[in-house]
């Protein structure tokens, strides 16, 4: 019954995440009103310890995975500003929230700025969502600050909940030290962590199909489990981690990037179903109107003050401020830390788990609903500007490639220009690098010696996957030491490509020399063209012959019996 219900779940928020993408409802109010539907069906849960653990992992692979998808040459122009908003943004919100409640609301001063700790950081992945699936293609850089900010001002706000829960607790941990502590051993792991997966990233050969991704999760529950056991900031440490992983290149990436995006949305998905069938109906309905309060406070008062304020020195447009005084979402991040506030054992005037739920749910619903239409109002959609990534971005996302040669010295397409290179196939030449420089490839451009020239084209999907045959020459096969172009093979087979030592690809010619564990990537067809067997064999081996003399080779029939018993 209970996995019946779990498949029952998941294929509910695969709708309500099509819902989210063609609306850009935030796919968080989404999920939460299903786990409120389930409540009120008559499922009970109210397991708040499990719902503390599912939500510590669930934070750890959004904070890390927030920080692996942030670009960051693109949000370097507007680094500084994300990060006075991250950092001091979110005290300044949480402050003033916090004096709201207390002097309007009549709570307790030490509650009150908890609640706005809690609250004071904005929810990555509702602004990311509505910012890409609206297609709020914002100026000046503004979509890049937002994510950035929303990306890495989590830590801030789980600091600030950490300080006065100690405070509410009657713990004689020093206020100054804790906050040091957080900050600085966060920043520190998170930079040594960060170095030393990307160092064994480029040495460690992961070639199976998921390795790469195996160990980034290993990466990921190290350095927070141990940044947090020297009493770090281990959500920073994690987001410090993402960002330096995401921005270096490294082989098996596209596996990394496939498989955080699934599994980053399930536990999205579970811990948004978790927060709403946490809720009671009834306990979200008598703290609605305190809820809505202090949500409208936070939206025109708070968020805007704050950002207004710090964001003076950098001169930032008037349109601009105001689209980003609306994008202070709320989201999972705050029930996730009110989920802690109640775990603490600290007794509480007001119930600060439904405070904190129906304020980051009218949020959603309210702000998020708000984005589109006001930046269409407030001028600041660009045409030109994009809310996507770069190469790295379609590579891994979308179904297209790049490919990448050297014009060698004695290449034939030295001093040809680009226009001169009559692609025949529908390829493009993407860009060219130069002495560490990008050219734009224009047609007058003109190649030079060691030139890398960049290809991109649409990826081959092979439905058939039966196309392929492969198998590891062994000690005295003979088409050991052997060139390819000596080889005599069938017409309807080609070799496409050579692994050797379980690391380098070798993108075969017909000089190309097969070495004993060489592992032969090879296509054969059932039915191939009905070319003459040498204009056929000529075609597959590339015509490259350059050397002269007699070699060792084998008969036909004997390939054939030695492929097929090492295939």
């Amino acid at each position: 019954m209970p996995y019946l219900l779990v498949g029952v779940i998941l294929i509910l928020a695969l709708f309500a995440i099509s819902v989210s993408n063609r609306h850009g409802i935030p796919a968080l109010l989404l999920f939460i009103v299903l786990g409120m539907g389930f409540g009120a069906l008559g499922i009970e849960f109210n397991d708040f310890a499990f719902a503390d653990h599912f939500a510590t992992v669930a934070l750890m692979v959004i904070m890390f995975y927030g920080g692996f998808g942030t670009n960051w040459n693109m949000t370097k122009p507007v680094a500084k500003e994300a990060i006075v908003l991250s950092s001091l943004g979110v005290v300044a919100t949480a402050f003033l929230t916090g004096l709201f409640a207390h002097y309007v609301l009549g709570m307790k001063m030490v509650e009150a700025l908890l609640i706005g700790s809690i609250v004071g950081s904005t929810d990555y992945a509702s602004v990311s969502n509505i910012l890409r699936s609206k297609n709020l293609n914002l100026k000046y850089h503004s979509a890049s600050l937002l994510e950035l900010e929303s990306g890495s001002n989590d830590p801030t706000a789980y600091t600030m909940t950490m300080v006065f829960l100690s405070v509410l607790l009657g713990s004689d941990l020093s206020i100054p030290i804790l906050i040091l502590s957080q900050v600085l051993i966060g920043i520190l792991f998170g930079a040594v962590f960060a170095l030393g997966t990307g160092k064994l990233l480029k040495t460690i050969p992961l070639r199976a199909d998921g390795l790469n991704a195996v160990f980034m999760a290993a990466a990921m529950l190290l350095t927070y489990a141990s940044t947090s056991l020297m009493g770090g900031n281990g959500y920073l440490a994690l987001y410090i981690l993402g960002i330096y992983l995401g921005n270096m290149e490294f082989r098996g990436k596209r596996d990394v990037v496939f498989f955080f995006d699934g599994f980053a949305e399930i536990m999205q998905i579970g811990l948004f179903f978790i927060l709403g069938l946490l809720s009671n109906v009834s306990d979200f309905l008598s703290t609605f109107p305190m809820a809505l309060v202090v949500m409208v406070f936070m939206t025109l008062i708070a968020r805007p003050l704050s950002v207004y304020a710090l964001m003076l020195p950098f001169r930032l447009r008037s349109d601009q401020l105001k689209i980003i005084s609306l994008a202070g979402i709320r989201g999972a991040a705050a029930i996730a830390f009110a989920i802690i506030a109640v775990n603490s054992g600290a007794s509480f005037s007001v119930d600060v788990y439904h405070v904190v739920f129906g304020i980051c749910v009218l949020s959603s619903f309210v702000q998020g609903y708000l984005m589109p239409p006001m930046s269409k109002k407030w001028d600041m959609l660009d045409p030109h500007d994009t809310v996507l990534q770069t190469f790295n971005y379609y590579m891994d996302k979308a179904e297209i490639g790049f490919l990448e040669t050297r014009i060698h010295p004695d290449s034939t397409l030295v001093g040809r220009k680009v226009s001169e290179l009559n692609l025949t196939f529908d390829f493009i030449v993407a860009k060219i690098e130069r002495d560490g420089q990008t050219v734009v490839p224009r047609g007058h451009v003109t190649l030079k010696e060691d030139d890398l020239v960049i290809l991109g084209g649409e990826v081959h999907f092979d439905e058939s996957g039966q196309d392929l045959i492969e198998f590891t020459i062994p000690a005295g096969h003979p088409w050991e030491n052997q060139q390819i172009m000596d080889l005599k093979l069938e017409s309807d087979r080609l070799i496409i490509m050579v692994q050797r030592k379980d690391t380098d690809i070798i993108v075969p010619v017909g000089e190309t020399l097969l070495l004993k564990g060489d592992k032969v990537i090879m296509i054969k067809i059932d039915h191939p063209l009905d070319f003459p067997k040498e204009e056929n064999r000529r075609r597959l081996l590339g015509n490259s012959r350059r050397r002269s003399g007699p070699r060792r080779g084998q008969t036909e029939g004997e390939l054939e019996k030695s492929t097929e018993k090492n295939a």
